[in-house]
Formats: C-alpha cells, sequence, structure tokens
C-alpha cells in the first residue's frame, strides 16, 4: 500500500497567557481551551462537518486533573464531536503537539482515517512542568544522566558551555530580535490572524483573551544585560532570553489530499516528512539539530532547499547553536522565525509545535514563492522533532 499524501487544511490557537494567578487563563480549564480550538477550526471550515472527524489527537505534558482522562476523547465529547469520532493523548514534553500531529498525520497516510484534528495544550498554571514526576532515582544514584537534565535552564548553561563562542551577548541580542519581529508582525495584524479571542474570566471578571501576554515589545539590549541568572552564578540564560511559562493551546485540521480535493477545499501545505532524534538529556537544546538533518536525508532535501524555518525558541542558545551548525547569519536571520518566537510569544509547551505550524501557514500564504518550510523543536530529556512541508499555495 502506497501511503497517501496528507495537507494541513488551517490551523489556529488561543492566545498564550502567563502561567499563574497574573495569566488570563488562571480560572480556564485547559480541557475548555482545547475545545474552543476544535468548534474555531470547524467554524472556519463549514465544508467539513463535524461527523466527517475521524480522530482526534492531543499531545499535553502533564496528563492529569483538566489535562488529563484521555484528552483526546474528552476534548472530542466537549466540543459536540459525534460519539464515533476516536481520541487519544500523548506525551513527548514540549513536543507533545507536535507528536499529535504526526501521529494522526500518519494514520491518515496509511489510510485507516480520512480527516483528524490534532494539536496540543499546555496549562502551566495548573501544572507547573515536572511538578508531580516522580524521576526514578536510578537516574541520579547510577548516574544515567546528569541532574542537569531535570532543570531545562541548566541544560541551556551547559549549552554556553559546549559552544563558548555563543556568549551572552549573542543570545540577548537573539532575544532581542524576536521581541521586535513579533512587535512588528503584531502592529501589522499578522499574529492576530493566528489566535482566536476566547472570552474567560479573571479577578478583574470577564476580559477578551485575544493577545499573547508574554510580548514586551519595548526590551533593549540594555535591559536584557543586566538581567539575574537564575540557573548558574554569573550564567548566561536570563529570563530575558528564555522562554517563559505559559498557558495556551493550538490545533490544525488535517486530512488526505484526495478528501481535501473531494471536498473542494484548497490546503494550505502538504507534510513532507517528519522525523524525532534523542541527544544527551543535560544539552537538550541540541536536539533540532540531528532532528533537522534526519528530517532533510529522509526527504531528500538539504537546507539550501528551505525556505522558511519556524525553530522553537526555548532558549536564545539553543537557536544560535541551530543557526551556527546550518550556516544561518547571527543573531537574526530572515529565514528564521520572521514573527519572532517563543522567546516573545511564550512556549506553553505541547502546544509550540502546532504554533510552529500555524505560523508556518501563514508565512506561506504571505510568501508565495517560497517552497519548502520546516517546523522544528528542542524537547526535554533530550530529543528533537522536524517536520518539512510543502507550500501548496506557491504562484
Amino acid at each position: 500500500m502506497k501511503a497517501r499524501d496528507v495537507v494541513l487544511v488551517d490551523g489556529i490557537r488561543t492566545a498564550f497567557g502567563r502561567a499563574g494567578e497574573k495569566g488570563f487563563f488562571w480560572y480556564t480549564r485547559a480541557d475548555d481551551m482545547v475545545v474552543k480550538v476544535i468548534r474555531e477550526l470547524l467554524r472556519r471550515n463549514p465544508q467539513v462537518k463535524p461527523e466527517m472527524i475521524e480522530e482526534n489527537v492531543w499531545g499535553a505534558t502533564t496528563q492529569e486533573k483538566d489535562q488529563g482522562l484521555t484528552l483526546g476523547r474528552t476534548s472530542a465529547i466537549l466540543a459536540g464531536l459525534p460519539v464515533d469520532c476516536s481520541g487519544f493523548s500523548v506525551d513527548r514534553m514540549c513536543a507533545g503537539g507536535m507528536t499529535a500531529v504526526t501521529c494522526a498525520a500518519s494514520e491518515i497516510a496509511l489510510g485507516a482515517c480520512d480527516i483528524a484534528i490534532a494539536g496540543g495544550v499546555e496549562h502551566m498554571g495548573h501544572h507547573p512542568m515536572g511538578a508531580t514526576a516522580d524521576p526514578n532515582p536510578r537516574f541520579l544514584t547510577e548516574r544515567i544522566v546528569s541532574e542537569d537534565a531535570l532543570v531545562m535552564g541548566k541544560t541551556a548553561e551547559n549549552l554556553h558551555d559546549e559552544f563558548p563562542e555563543i556568549t551572552k551577548e549573542m543570545s540577548d541580542e537573539y532575544a532581542y530580535w524576536s521581541q521586535k519581529k513579533a512587535a512588528k508582525a503584531y502592529e501589522e495584524g499578522k499574529i492576530q490572524k493566528t489566535i482566536v479571542p476566547m472570552t474567560v474570566y479573571t479577578k478583574e471578571g470577564w476580559v477578551v483573551a485575544d493577545y499573547d501576554q508574554q510580548l514586551r515589545p519595548d526590551t533593549t539590549l540594555e535591559g536584557l544585560r543586566n538581567l539575574r541568572t537564575p540557573f548558574r552564578p554569573l550564567g548566561k540564560v536570563t529570563p530575558g532570553n528564555a522562554s517563559g511559562l505559559n498557558d495556551g493551546a493550538a490545533g490544525v485540521l488535517l486530512m488526505s489530499a484526495e478528501k481535501a480535493e473531494q471536498l473542494g477545499i484548497q490546503p494550505k501545505m502538504r507534510l513532507v516528512a517528519y522525523a524525532y532524534a534523542g541527544v544527551r538529556p543535560e544539552v537538550m537544546g541540541l536536539g533540532p539539530v540531528p532532528a533537522t538533518k534526519k528530517v532533510l536525508e529522509k526527504a531528500g532535501l538539504t537546507i539550501n532547499d528551505i525556505d522558511i524555518i519556524e525553530l522553537n525558541e526555548a532558549f536564545a542558545v539553543q537557536c544560535l547553536v541551530f543557526m551556527k551548525e546550518f550556516g544561518f547569519k547571527m543573531p537574526n536571520d530572515e529565514r528564521i522565525n520572521p514573527w519572532g518566537g517563543a522567546i516573545a510569544l511564550g512556549h506553553p509547551l505541547a502546544s509550540s509545535g502546532p504554533r510552529l505550524m500555524i505560523h508556518m501557514m501563514h508565512l506561506f500564504e504571505e510568501n508565495p514563492s517560497a517552497r519548502y518550510g520546516l517546523t522544528t523543536m528542542c524537547v526535554g530529556l533530550g530529543q528533537g522533532g522536524a517536520v518539512i512541508w510543502e507550500n501548496l499555495m506557491r504562484k
């Protein structure tokens, strides 16, 4: 049996809020954010009737409470999808949503279903990363992994150690450009197109969550220079050159190319290839490098064939290592994150993979001459994920 082409028809996300009591999702459940995304995907695509959705796949890092009980199934029921729509949840930490998308795409490619919704959610206010985890003590007592592997900020400091040529000043400058690019994209009304406004209850009453709370358009290099280094005395990783703690959900609508044609839908992009790779957990930020090399080989492409790259900005240093390894201009290259990234917009763990894809979808539309795009990210405990997409809106 020959694998079928899988296409992305649409994608949408909630705003990304600050985690904690000051965030506008503090009183909102994670599964309700997922429901909002599912319903908005259906509202935006009336050719796709609810009864056509056969699979609903969602990534979440902490699968308990409002992110538990097999979120892919419960959110399908809550969103009003027919009872015969199946669903499941996956966990690959930061790449949970990316994995949900590639799992659903694999089902479509092999004919297990024709249409699926997939995405990721993370309510880091309700579920601080690793708060309820119970790592096997052998990890540390038998020195299977460095204790740094359990603290993401320390893994970023370790990357600075491995690549001493990447200085704190370079990381700060990278973060500065992320903030400036995101602010410009907001000013031009571009990022707003990726967000479905959601009315939520807060301490101030009912408000509309329709923007990313982490954005700091007034960021200056001087301000970044003076921030504390919480992971190491006199370190290089600061709250300014790292992503924050956030709440949010992001999802996409996938189907076979044949089904899109049958429904008269113009898909936005085709999934060309995907790959995941492992690296030493204590330098998890290296993950996008081997994952990208692996997916390029699978697709028969080189990095020079890639027109746009959406690289998740867990930490600035991790992005700079990627740019160095593939020969990009540091600390700012026009091919990478044209609208800024997670340092400016936020990184609600499992939501970030689909967020990269949603940006890619809009960037393809904005750049009709672009053919291939790459969405890639590092993953806690030492992994990387990468997906190559083809622009189906080319002219």
